[in-house]
């Protein structure tokens, strides 16, 4: 099955108040090389579409019936924001800058649910679905991804072109 890559362009906000009706104007997006750590809030953007990876307690009608992941086009949406966390019993802590090739989770924010891969067909793109699932205390390998960074770049930074390879599937995520 040929599988083309989900690449990405990642704007990292920094000090984003939930509270208040307007954005921070310290946002990390407006700097550039900004390295994406362990405990980094981001955005997850398609290159070529410009939707942001999105997702909401509406679960999917078919397939895994998990919290549906979807493409959202509005830049500005609460849904969007994932937490960059490490493989569980590593010793990589808050902080740690993640290199090419590293395991990493990452959490809906507002859910608290990891992004999740399975081998059910997407009811939108007939690609292979991808969920959110589990939370603090639930977590399985179909929460894991391989991060590939594109390019000459060996550690993650905030606008690198980036693809995310569903370990347990051995593909890439697409859109």
């Amino acid at each position: 099955m040929a599988l083309s890559c989900f690449a990405l362009a990642v704007f990292i906000f920094l000090g984003f108040d939930f509270n208040s009706a307007s954005h921070s104007s310290a946002s990390a997006a407006a700097s550039e090389g900004v390295e994406i750590t362990y405990g980094t809030v981001l955005k997850l953007m398609h290159e070529k579409t410009k939707v942001q990876l999105h997702s909401h307690e509406v679960p999917y009608g078919s397939g895994s019936k998990q919290q549906s992941v979807t493409g959202f086009p509005v830049v500005d949406y609460s849904n969007s924001y994932c937490i960059v966390r490490p493989q569980p019993e590593t010793s990589a802590k808050q902080g740690d800058v993640i290199k090419s090739g590293t395991i990493i989770r990452l959490q809906h924010m507002r859910t608290q649910r990891w992004l999740h891969s399975h081998l059910y067909a997407s009811p939108i793109s007939g690609n292979l679905e991808v969920s959110c699932f589990g939370g603090n205390t639930e977590s399985d390998t179909g929460d894991y991804w391989s991060l590939l960074i594109e390019g000459s770049g060996k550690t993650w930074k905030q606008d690198q072109r980036i693809r995310f390879n569903m370990l347990t599937l051995a593909v890439s995520a697409q859109s």
